[in-house]
């Protein structure tokens, strides 16, 4: 949104650019072929496999489509809600029956109407309607985090992290 908004928005607020746009499934199945998103889990990611360079080479892509801006982040919304939906379908041994969303996304409008649309017969909120505040999801993951660190347990994966053992995470400093 930075690059698109020309430096006047962080983010999509209230999802109202994407709500302006049409998602170019052609782009969104491309992007998709990628093989990150054929990797079973436990597995994460972020900005070293899906930051910047990325981005530029889906703006690239949009470019060559003639997308709009606003269609460029249609179509990143949709691709956001399409992945989720993929690993669901593919990689869980059945489907939940409520998916519960937090953090930014569970506050924009067409990606929580992306997800829902990719699972119709299943509720699809945002954690909040279940009284767990969405804003909150760091917090919650660093309480757990030093919990585990209290109990001597290891807080990392390293089937996911690539590290070479189990460890425990932190430090406690006392006053």
């Amino acid at each position: 949104m930075h690059r698109l908004s020309e430096g006047t928005l962080a983010y999509d607020v209230d999802g109202a650019w994407a709500a302006q746009g049409t998602p170019c499934t052609e782009l969104i199945q491309a992007w998709l072929e990628h093989p990150y998103f054929r990797q079973p889990p436990p597995k994460s990611t972020g900005r070293e496999l899906f930051g910047w360079p990325y981005f530029e080479q889906c703006y690239r892509a949009a470019q060559q489509q003639g997308l709009s801006p606003v269609d460029l982040v249609a179509t990143l919304t949709e691709f956001t809600a399409a992945s989720i939906a993929h690993d669901y379908h593919t990689f869980l041994p059945a489907l939940p029956e409520t998916i519960l969303v937090c953090g930014g996304g569970s506050q924009n409008p067409a990606l929580m109407a992306g997800l829902q649309a990719h699972f119709p017969a299943i509720p699809v909120m945002p954690t909040d309607a279940v009284g767990v505040s969405a804003a909150f999801k760091e917090a919650i993951a660093f309480a757990v985090l030093g919990f585990w660190r209290w109990h001597q347990w290891p807080g990392n994966l390293p089937a996911v992290t690539g590290a070479a053992a189990a460890v425990v995470l932190g430090q406690l400093s006392y006053p």
